[in-house]
């Protein structure tokens, strides 16, 4: 890395370091690594040994398959008669009775509370030797929690193999795993290869529904999760998954979550050879959002509904302690995600997250946001590699259809300067139909694009406004791009402030940042219009000190600091309407205006009126960024060099500025200069 990539690199860290808190943690897990990847896809089997799982209330039993179809009714009453001689009560009891692989669990219709689960832990389970998280549970091992299976789980699968568990209902509704807010999750299965989940429901925890941890080969078929504190699927370092036809809402953090994804292409090219967790034809609303993977490595997504959540889909490269980071390889396909624009945060703010789970109203459509999102994207990429989004409907969102973010290392632990532009790479976003429904009617997105200007070989495909108001065009595949390429090691200044104050948001302190617009904030209120305000209004008062003391008797230097001024005014409206060509035409009468000032400085002051002309042609090389074409080949965008010199420039102004020393009474006057002063 050269000197100058370092510096930069650097120069960012320490902004971002002290801006920035340390971030909480999305999910903390044992230390684990990822599957050997020998497993494979289990597929639904109808053969191997059959346990039942029942309750014993006829009564209450007829009436929820009353409305089956007369096949389903009959095979259910033929399944309920004998599982009462034969069956359990309990779905554990019926984990527990597993021998070996290629079992199959039949849930019949009830409700199943699990009450021999629900007991506080005891003796040696109520003092485990094991770290507790910021969230408030212990971190527990794989023998700890063979050893304790309840102390965090309604339903502990520990070890099984090839086990299928099933509802016998008409849908998912019909059997329903219920933990109460008791638990941490309902269901967990660990270290589990060949899990086969259908056709149930698990709901109501302090952390996941249905957790999968550790597995090489797993499905989640036809299944449904509900109001959670965190997830309602949570996949964690997991290989050969599926998710099909599944259902998730009220989940604080997202409906599905296939974090620390086997990651099976890290290295490789848009071209791999298989992706380690496919997800089709799930729906995911009503959440803090739609999807969400911390290093969501080469899953591949497609024809799902991402809709009516704060965001629809996230992926990032943040938090420690996710194998796999930074993200990469995931693969977004005729999805369609709207309507993602549904403000949770005023559950944190009137205080209904602040009281224990069960009282929140989340089966009234309360959800508690555990960490910040962008209110009003389609699909948000904290740093990620090599992801194709492609062929998806993305429309009726407030903010952005697309927002790309830089994620330096440090957020996810790692120290080393080397690695800290090591996101936001090779990012395909080509072929979407943005702001238009599947019926053809028209549902615009605020801006298309909203993307702080990061890493390399980035494309984006559309046709409405961006932010910035150019971006690199794409190819006609992932890899190909339409133009030049852009290689920036951080993103916009103006931009990375924006980020650093939204990731103040804490739902423990009931802390939301009041200068970001994810949270509400609007006008002179965001923190990128005050920024901007506040320098506007500061480099306006140097630019009429130097007319009034150094300019008043030149007409080109009146005129020039009139164009620096109307610059700086609409730089401020420009800051809240970053899409638009505001930004641009702010900058080019700045630079115009800072120029003319430099050339009339220059008569007196060399040097001074030197580095005026240098300050005005980076503000004009700014404004050909923001307007024209985003400048190939530079390791930082204009506006950081620009900055830097804006720095020396005023102190230097400061001193031009100081009144003239007046010779003393009677002293003879001083010849003079043979050339101009600095």
């Amino acid at each position: 890395m050269s000197l100058l990539r370092k510096l930069t690199v650097a120069a960012a860290l320490v902004l971002a370091c002290v801006a920035q808190a340390a971030p909480a943690l999305a999910h903390e897990e044992r230390p684990v690594d990822f599957p050997d990847g020998s497993g494979s896809v289990p597929v639904y089997r109808t053969t191997g040994p059959e346990l039942l799982v029942c309750k014993t209330d006829r009564a209450d039993f007829e009436r929820r398959i009353a409305g089956f179809a007369p096949d389903l009714r009959s095979e259910n009453r033929r399944l309920f008669d004998r599982c009462r001689k034969e069956g359990f009560r309990h779905l554990q009891e019926a984990v527990n009775a597993v021998k070996g692989p290629g079992y199959r669990i039949k849930i019949l219709p009830g409700v199943y509370l699990e009450e021999p689960s629900l007991p506080a832990p005891t003796g040696a389970c109520a003092s485990l030797n094991a770290r507790w998280s910021s969230w408030g549970y212990q971190i527990l091992s794989f023998e700890q929690q063979r050893q304790c299976p309840h102390n965090q789980n309604l339903v502990a699968i520990l070890g099984i193999r090839d086990l299928q568990v099933e509802g016998t209902g008409a849908t998912p509704r019909d059997v329903i795993i219920d933990a109460q807010y008791k638990k941490l999750n309902a269901v967990r299965a660990d270290m589990a290869n060949g899990i086969y989940f259908r056709n149930f429901t698990a709901q109501r925890t302090t952390f996941n529904s249905l957790y999968i941890l550790a597995t090489d080969g797993f499905v989640i078929d036809r299944m449904l999760t509900r109001w959670n504190d965190e997830y309602g699927f949570l996949t964690f370092a997991s290989d050969h998954g599926l998710y099909t036809d599944c259902e998730s809402h009220g989940n604080g953090d997202s409906g599905i979550y296939p974090g620390s994804a086997s990651d099976i292409n890290d290295g490789r090219g848009h071209d791999v050879p298989r992706y380690s967790i496919e997800i089709r034809r799930c729906k995911s609303y009503q959440n803090m959002v739609g999807y969400s993977g911390t290093a969501g490595d080469s899953v591949w997504a497609h024809d799902n509904d991402f809709f009516d959540n704060i965001a629809g889909a996230s992926m990032d490269s943040l938090f420690p302690g996710h194998p796999g980071l930074p993200q990469n390889h995931a693969k977004f396909e005729r999805n369609r995600i709207y309507d993602n624009n549904k403000d949770y945060y005023k559950y944190v703010r009137d205080g209904t997250c602040a009281k224990p789970p069960g009282q929140r109203g989340y089966e009234s459509g309360v959800v508690c946001p555990q960490i910040g999102a962008a209110r009003g994207v389609g699909i948000l990429t904290a740093g990620g590699n090599h992801n194709i989004f492609r062929d998806n409907w993305i429309y009726g969102h407030e903010r952005a259809a697309f927002m790309l973010l830089w994620a330096p290392a440090f957020l996810r632990g790692e120290e080393a300067l080397g690695k800290q532009a090591d996101t936001s790479h090779d990012n395909f976003y080509g072929g979407n139909k943005l702001g238009v429904a599947p019926d053809g009617s028209a549902r615009p997105n605020a801006t298309e694009v909203f993307w702080d200007g990061q890493g390399s070989r980035n494309c984006f495909d559309g046709a409405g406004p961006t932010s910035p108001y150019v971006v690199p065009k794409c190819g006609a595949k992932p890899g190909d791009l339409a133009g030049p390429a852009t290689n920036r090691l951080i993103g916009e200044p103006s931009k990375m402030v924006h980020s650093l104050v939204c990731a103040e948001y804490s739902i423990a302190d009931r802390r939301i940042p009041a200068g970001c617009d994810w949270f509400g904030a609007t006008g002179l209120a965001r923190v990128e219009v005050q920024v901007a305000l506040g320098t506007s209004v500061f480099l306006g008062l140097v630019v009429l000190l130097l007319w009034a003391r150094r300019l008043r008797g030149s007409r080109a230097g009146a005129v020039s600091a009139l164009l620096a001024l109307a610059g700086l005014v609409v730089d401020v409206f420009g800051a809240a309407a970053d899409h638009t060509l505001l930004p641009a035409i702010g900058l080019l009468l700045l630079g115009a205006g800072l120029t003319g000032m430099g050339l009339v400085l220059r008569r007196e002051y060399r040097f001074f009126g030197g580095a005026t002309v240098l300050m005005g042609v980076l503000t004009l090389a700014d404004a050909v960024d923001k307007s024209l074409i985003m400048i190939p080949w530079i390791p930082v965008g204009p506006a950081w060099a620009r900055g830097l010199l804006a720095v020396v420039w005023v102190l230097w102004a400061v001193v031009r500025l100081a009144p003239r020393p007046r010779p003393s009474a009677g002293a003879p006057a001083s010849p003079a200069p043979a050339g101009a002063s600095a």
